[in-house]
Parts: structure tokens; C-alpha cells; sequence
């Protein structure tokens, strides 16, 4: 009787102890936090150690929101995707022309991270009802041509309370906005390692 117990638990609660929920406000309240911190958008490349590499907590990118948010819950994203491309680099865009992985900016590029999430998350609908995006979803964009775009959905509502507000980087910062429907949505993940 015990072990069918553990059992139920560990199906209720997820293996790693963390429910969905639960993770989900984790990566919520982390993403917010990040909000506090003065940022300068820089697209700039950096050398960066690794695993758990940074470039200069005063300066970052949209995909530096996504990394550093789950980097305070002990997930490093540059790590899995540096080793999931190591493994199945054919998989993952060619848009840079390259032809090894490269460490220090891989995990920074949001069609890497779009590869990953769809490889390793869940991937989940795309539409224009506001209801279908919950906090601790990451969200993709394409701003025109062929510029992306990432953010994270958090548990605060905007002012009308129709939708779920996002933490992302589009050149002011890391802030928290109002933006989820301003831009073409091509992308819509769950992630939990």
C-alpha cells in the first residue's frame, strides 16, 4: 500500500517534487525578480564561461530573460542546449551559417531556444484567446522580417484583467508589459527539466 502512495504523489506532484503549478509560480516570481535588475539591451557576443554562463549581469538580450529565470531554479539552458545540439546539431537552424555549436551564443538565439523547446517542452496553441497562455509559458514572436522575439508569461494580470502580463527584453530592459498580442506569435512552450 505504501508504494502505490509514493506512487499517486509522485504522479500528482511530478517526479521532481515540484508540481506544474508549483513550478510555473517558481519561474513566475523569478522572472519578475529580474524585473528589478538594470539591464542594458545588448546584442552583443560574449565569451562566457560554461556550464552556467552569463555575459554581464548589466546587459542582455530577450533570451537572457528566458536563461536567467530558469537559472534561478537550477536549470541551465545553455547547458541543455549546447548538449542537445552537440548531439543533434542537424536539427537546429542554419541561419547563422555555422558549422559546429558554439557555446557562448547558441542558447542566446531564439530559433535555438524555439528548436529546444519543441524538442525537449511542450508545445502548446497558438491563438488570440488570452486564456490559452498561463503563467510560466514562454512565448515567441516574430516583430517583422525576420526578427524574434521570446518572453515569459507571469501571474500578474494586465489592467483590464484579460490577459497574463510578460516579462521580456525588447530594448528598454527587462520589464514587465502588457505585450502579449502585440506581436505575431510563432511559438508557445511549457518547460520543466
Amino acid at each position: 500500500m505504501h508504494k502505490f502512495t509514493l506512487l499517486i504523489w509522485l504522479l500528482l506532484n511530478g517526479v521532481s517534487g515540484y508540481s506544474q503549478s508549483d513550478f510555473s509560480e517558481r519561474l513566475s516570481k523569478a522572472s519578475i525578480g529580474l524585473t528589478e535588475q538594470q539591464v542594458t539591451y545588448d546584442p552583443s557576443y560574449f565569451s562566457i564561461g560554461y556550464p552556467n554562463g552569463d555575459v554581464p549581469s548589466n546587459k542582455g538580450v530577450c533570451t537572457d530573460v528566458i536563461i536567467r529565470a530558469y537559472r534561478k531554479l537550477g536549470i541551465d539552458l545553455q547547458k541543455e542546449v549546447h548538449e542537445d545540439m552537440l548531439a543533434h546539431f542537424n536539427l537546429y537552424p542554419k541561419i547563422w551559417g555555422l558549422s559546429k555549436t558554439d557555446k557562448n551564443i547558441d542558447h542566446r538565439r531564439v530559433p535555438n531556444l524555439m528548436t529546444f523547446f519543441e524538442r525537449h517542452g511542450v508545445v502548446k496553441t497558438m491563438s488570440r484567446n488570452a486564456d490559452d497562455y498561463q503563467p510560466g509559458d514562454i512565448v515567441c514572436w516574430n516583430l517583422g522580417g525576420a526578427i524574434t522575439h521570446i518572453g515569459l508569461v507571469v501571474n500578474r494580470k494586465s489592467s483590464d484583467g484579460k490577459r497574463y502580463l510578460i516579462v521580456h527584453n525588447i530594448g528598454g530592459g527587462q520589464v514587465l508589459a502588457d505585450c502579449l498580442f502585440d506581436f505575431r506569435i510563432i511559438g508557445h512552450y511549457s518547460y520543466q527539466q
